[in-house]
């Protein structure tokens, strides 16, 4: 299992991309197209046009990280597809990648931070 820490940022792409696309294709989609930061340390989700595959995209401080993963049955729940990406935490990335259709609907824990020190 991949997981990632809680203050990870975790961008998936709702549009299916060539899945022929290497690092640098991806890195090119995420600076153009999606208008993010590939070398930001921010995770970004790319699915193919068939819905039984994703790609992984990282920065990892020293160098890229593409990670693909295959379902052997059954597909992976897939956000709308729409322009742009959709915001996830970690944990709903993890559930992503386990091929849980519950990801979605996982809402993350409201923290209360303190208003005043004593």
């Amino acid at each position: 299992m991949i997981s990632f820490g809680s203050d990870v940022r975790v961008f998936v792409a709702t549009q299916p991309i060539d899945f022929r696309k290497g690092v640098h294709g991806l890195v090119a989609l995420v600076a153009e197209g999606l208008a993010g930061k590939p070398y930001s340390g921010d995770v970004f989700v790319f699915r193919s046009k068939r819905s039984d595959c994703l790609k992984l995209l990282v920065f990892d401080g020293s160098g890229l990280v593409l990670a693909t993963k295959w379902l052997e049955d059954g597909d992976f729940a897939w956000p709308p597809v729409r322009e742009g990406t959709m915001r996830v935490t970690g944990a709903q990335l993890a559930m992503l990648i386990e091929g849980l259709s519950e990801w979605s609907r996982v809402v993350p824990k409201v923290t209360k931070r303190p208003t005043k020190v004593v």
